[in-house]
Formats: structure tokens, C-alpha cells, sequence
């Protein structure tokens, strides 16, 4: 039996699977996929697995990636994978991730019962899952998956200090995010900051007090995901209204659907954003954006753990 992983990808994480296998030197492998005229995928599992370890590094960034995900993997442990290893490094349906209404569904949960019902690999299929809306999602896996909850802490810790140097405010968009970024801020031996928000109605929220000092002092904001940057712009006037000189943003899931990064850098109150390229549309995006969105890789992330 060869202890090498065999590494494939799903989707649009050709990039990711590049370099998870250069920093380990490892196998890549091959899958064609086409379309037939009237839109059906056609995929082909074309490398050997039979008996080997087998790496799949894909994600949820929609229904479609969701599919072809739990299609390929189905397939690899039909051709004889001896253990399959899922990298998931952004987990969607994070809006949806409970119940508010009678009613409604909850796609996280129904989306992680789907992965959960791949068939199992004579070791076993894990999870890879990295830096969650929610770490209850873990649980919505069901059976024998072994779900793995990994965190881009040290990349966005050393991020923070290129940005803030050695006496900056690490912060956070509101006060459900303050647990993280307080013990994040105890790692770098600074003060932690959030604000104080108050619900106007579905869209719309007004903050009410920033909790605490950042006048004249350099305000680094984190959030563990960006989608249109609203939340973050409102923050970051909040920061800048209290007395903050310089305010950049940190965050592991950049999404910037249409034209998102380029509002959060018309807003004229955030210097630069980093995210790392867990999500395919971070390095799509910052083609072009010059120096206001640098995107860092999580593959180190994923390397690790993954020949464990």
C-alpha cells in the first residue's frame, strides 16, 4: 500500500490543490469533466485509487460545488479509496445555518447530512472544515465522518502585525464576535475592541458605542467572513469616529460578491484588506485592486493535518 495521498479537486479549487500538493510533494490527481449539450456533467475518476489515501479538496461555495463534490467523492470510494479526506475550506450556508421561523430550512444542517451520507472508505472519511460562521456546524455531520474544525488563527495573528506593528487595536465588527478576537488580541499581547449594534430591521443596524479606547491608535478589524462589507463599513466609521487614525481589515472568508470590495474601498475608511484564498473569488477579485486586497493561502493550513 502507498502511504502517499493521492490529491484531486472539485470545482474551482484547481489553485488550492496546486499547492497543498507542492508543499508536501504530493500526487495529484486526474478527474475529466465535460458537459453534455444539454448541461449534464460528464466525470471520470482517471487516476488509480484503489488502496490508496485519497485527498479531495473542494467546497460549498453553492449548490452546484456541493453536488459535484459529494459526486466525485462518492466515486473515489467506489474505485477503492483506502481512507477519503475532504478539504472544505469554505463551508457555505452560513446565513442558514438555524432555524429563526417555522418552517424554514436549514441548509447547513441538510448540506452536512448529505456529505454524511457518502459511502465510507475501508479507514474512514474525514472532514476538513476551517474557520465556521458557526462551530455548531460540526455537529449537523452525521455516522462515521470524522469532522476536523481547523483555524487560520496564526495567518491572520501575522497578518495583524504586518498591519498594526507592535501597538495597534485588534477588533471586530460586533460583540458576537468578541470571545475570538479577544483571545486572538491575548496572543498578540494588544487590546481588543468591538461595537455595540443595535437591529433597525432585516437590513439595516445602527451602532450605538465602541467598547473601547482607540483614539489615535491604529484599529486592525476581524471578521471571520466578508460578504458585502456592510457590516464591516459600519465598524470600521464607528472605529473612525472614535478617534482611530488608521483602520485596516482582516478576515479568513473574503466572498465580495459584485462589486462588494469595490464599495468597502470607495468608503474611503479602510486602508487594506487581507483574506486568504478560501474562497475562489478572493483571488478572482484581486486581480486588478492594486495593493487593497492582499491574499494569503491557507494550504499550510490543510498540509499538516492532513498527513496525520
Amino acid at each position: 500500500m502507498n502511504p502517499t495521498p493521492i490529491v484531486f479537486f472539485a470545482g474551482d479549487y484547481e489553485y488550492l490543490h496546486r499547492e497543498i500538493c507542492a508543499l508536501g510533494h504530493l500526487e495529484p490527481g486526474e478527474i475529466e469533466v465535460r458537459n453534455f449539450p444539454d448541461g449534464e456533467r460528464y466525470q471520470r475518476i482517471c487516476t488509480d485509487v484503489a488502496n490508496r489515501d485519497v485527498v479531495l479538496v473542494g467546497g460549498t461555495i453553492n449548490d452546484d460545488s456541493t453536488l459535484t463534490l459529494f459526486d466525485l467523492a462518492s466515486e473515489l470510494v467506489k474505485s477503492g479509496a483506502y481512507r477519503l479526506s475532504l478539504v472544505i475550506p469554505y463551508f457555505g450556508y452560513s446565513t442558514m445555518e438555524r432555524a429563526q421561523k417555522p418552517g424554514e430550512v436549514v441548509t447547513a444542517k441538510s448540506r452536512a447530512r448529505l456529505l454524511s451520507a457518502i459511502p465510507r472508505a475501508s479507514r474512514g472519511n474525514r472532514v476538513f472544515l476551517l474557520d465556521l460562521h458557526t462551530e455548531g456546524i460540526t455537529h449537523y455531520f452525521e455516522g462515521a465522518i470524522t469532522t476536523r474544525h481547523l483555524s487560520a488563527g496564526k495567518l491572520v495573528a501575522q497578518s495583524a502585525r504586518e498591519l498594526g506593528g507592535s501597538n495597534f487595536v485588534l477588533a471586530c465588527t460586533d460583540a458576537g464576535r468578541a470571545k475570538l478576537v479577544e483571545s486572538l488580541a491575548n496572543d498578540l499581547g494588544v487590546h481588543a475592541a468591538f461595537v455595540f449594534k443595535r437591529r433597525l430591521d432585516g437590513s439595516r443596524t445602527e451602532v450605538l458605542a465602541v467598547s473601547a479606547q482607540v483614539h489615535g491608535k491604529i484599529v486592525v478589524i476581524y471578521d471571520d467572513m466578508i460578504r458585502t462589507g456592510g457590516s464591516l463599513v459600519n465598524a470600521a466609521r464607528a472605529y473612525k469616529e472614535a478617534g482611530a487614525v488608521d483602520i485596516y481589515a482582516i478576515t479568513t472568508h473574503g466572498l465580495f460578491p459584485g462589486d462588494a470590495l469595490d464599495r468597502i474601498r470607495r468608503s474611503g475608511l479602510i486602508r487594506s484588506v487581507v483574506c486568504t484564498n478560501s474562497h475562489p473569488n478572493a483571488t478572482a477579485v484581486s486581480e486588478g485592486c492594486g495593493d487593497f486586497l492582499r491574499v494569503v493561502s491557507v494550504a499550510g493550513v490543510f498540509w499538516g493535518d492532513l498527513l496525520g
